[in-house]
């Protein structure tokens, strides 16, 4: 099985990290899964409303020293 790619977005801040993983996913397969690392504080709150309004799926969220670290599965 692959390792599920990271995606990595720190430095950027809104609206920029959701834009860019939006269009990443776009050229994903449906239920393919992207690792999203960003710094900015509001990606805590975005994400996961992008992931909604996308029909995206929010696997995990970690937190980490510099930001967060999200799991999104593709959605149809």
């Amino acid at each position: 099985m692959a390792e599920t790619p990271v995606y990595d977005l720190k430095g950027l801040n809104c609206p920029l990290p959701v834009l860019k993983a939006r269009r990443r996913l776009a050229d994903m397969q449906t239920g393919a899964q992207l690792w999203v690392e960003t710094t900015d504080p509001l990606a805590v709150i975005d994400i996961p409303a992008f992931c909604r309004e996308a029909g995206h799926v929010l696997v995990d969220t970690q937190p980490q020293a510099d930001g967060h670290r999200f799991l999104i599965k593709r959605g149809a």
